[in-house]
């Protein structure tokens, strides 16, 4: 079980910097262009902490536990990434399929951030449990 929590940390951390950059930096003008009638002025917290929360633990669950038990990085890797790709897909392809003015040019970099921040948070993670001798 420590183990566990110590992989949650370890993604969580890097995702709170990952997302903190790719959010404030990378995508904010990307999202404000393409999107920008559907946002909030302020984001709303409550949901953001419960996403981050819940997510990290699907995370664990689905990409980092399987690469612990087969004691491989990559394998929390590509489950990371397969994980991401369908969690990002699924938020983004819904709004696509039901919110008018939803874009495909974002649904694409959502995809592809999805699949490559959960690879890389799974991969954190898989570290940082590997810390904890089981």
């Amino acid at each position: 079980m420590l183990r566990f929590a110590a992989a949650y940390i370890a993604s969580g951390l890097v995702f709170i910097a990952l997302d903190f950059l790719w959010l404030s930096v990378i995508a904010q003008k990307l999202y404000q262009r393409e999107i920008g009638g559907l946002l909030l002025a302020k984001p709303n917290m409550v949901a953001a902490v419960a996403f981050y929360l819940l997510y990290l633990a699907g995370v664990v669950y689905f990409a980092i536990r399987p690469g612990l038990a087969a004691g491989s990085w990559t394998t929390a890797l590509v489950s990371g990434a397969m994980f991401g790709l369908v969690a990002y897909a699924t938020y983004d392809l819904t709004n696509m399929a039901t919110l008018q003015g939803f874009s495909w040019t974002v649904v694409a970099a959502d995809l592809a951030w999805g699949a490559f921040v959960t690879a890389a948070i799974a991969t954190a993670g898989y570290f940082g449990g590997s810390l904890i001798k089981a």
